[in-house]
C-alpha cells in the first residue's frame, strides 16, 4: 500500500510540474479563427480544456491569417525568446501551396522551425496541411508528403490533415470552402488534443 501511495504521489507531482508550461501555436488562418469569433476557434477551445483540467498550461496563439512558412520562420526566433514554450504546434504550409511555392522551400522552412524550436528545448507537433484538388495531384502530394518526411527525418509527430473529414462537409465549412466554421472547431480541437496530451505528459520536470 505504501509503495502505491508513493507512486501515486510521484505521478501527481510530476503532473503538476509538467502542466506549468506554455504551448505556442504558430499557424495561419486555420488557427487564427478566421471568419469566426476568437473564442470559437480550436486554439481557444484547447486552452479552455486545459484550464478545466486544472492544469497551469497556457496556450499562446501566434497565428496570422495568410501566413506562409517563410513568414513563420521569420518570426520564430522572437516567439521562442519571448514565450519560451515547452511545445510548439506548427500549422503552416497551406498558403505556400495556394501560392504555388516550391515544396522544397516549404520543407526547408518547416525543418528550420523544427530545428530552432528543439534547440530552445521545445517539443514540436506538426499539423499536416494540403490544398484544393484543382492544383493537381502531383503538386498536392508533394506538399502533403513534406509533413510525413519531416516527421520521420526530425522525429516530430505530425497529425494527418486536420480538415480531412471536415473540408468536404458543407455544414462544417465557411462559404469560401477553405475555412472551417464554428461547428467544425470542436472536431479540430479533439484531433489535436489527442496528440498534444502525450507530449504534455512527456515533458521533463521544470527546474529553477
Amino acid at each position: 500500500m505504501g509503495s502505491r501511495l508513493c507512486l501515486w504521489l510521484g505521478v501527481a507531482l510530476f503532473s503538476i510540474a509538467v502542466q506549468a508550461e506554455t504551448v505556442v501555436v504558430l499557424g495561419d488562418s486555420i488557427s487564427a479563427a478566421y471568419g469566426i469569433e476568437v473564442e470559437q476557434g480550436w486554439v481557444q477551445l484547447l486552452a479552455s480544456r486545459l484550464q478545466k483540467a486544472g492544469g497551469k498550461t497556457s496556450i499562446h496563439n501566434e497565428s496570422i491569417s495568410g501566413e506562409t512558412s517563410a513568414g513563420g520562420l521569420a518570426r520564430i526566433d522572437r516567439i521562442l525568446d519571448e514565450q519560451k514554450p515547452a511545445i510548439v504546434i506548427i500549422e503552416l504550409g497551406a498558403n505556400d501551396g495556394l501560392r504555388g511555392l516550391p515544396p522544397a522551400e516549404l520543407k526547408r522552412n518547416l525543418a528550420e522551425m523544427i530545428r530552432r524550436s528543439k534547440a530552445s528545448g521545445a517539443k514540436v507537433l506538426l499539423l499536416s496541411m494540403t490544398i484544393p484538388p484543382n492544383y493537381g495531384k502531383r503538386y498536392i502530394d508533394m506538399i502533403y508528403n513534406v509533413y510525413d518526411e519531416l516527421s520521420r527525418e526530425m522525429a516530430a509527430p505530425a497529425i494527418p490533415f486536420i480538415l480531412g473529414d471536415i473540408a468536404l462537409v458543407k455544414e462544417l465549412m465557411q462559404p469560401d470552402g477553405l475555412h472551417p466554421n464554428a461547428k467544425a472547431q470542436p472536431l479540430i480541437a479533439d484531433k489535436i488534443w489527442r496528440h498534444l496530451l502525450p507530449l504534455l505528459k512527456l515533458l521533463p520536470e521544470k527546474r529553477d
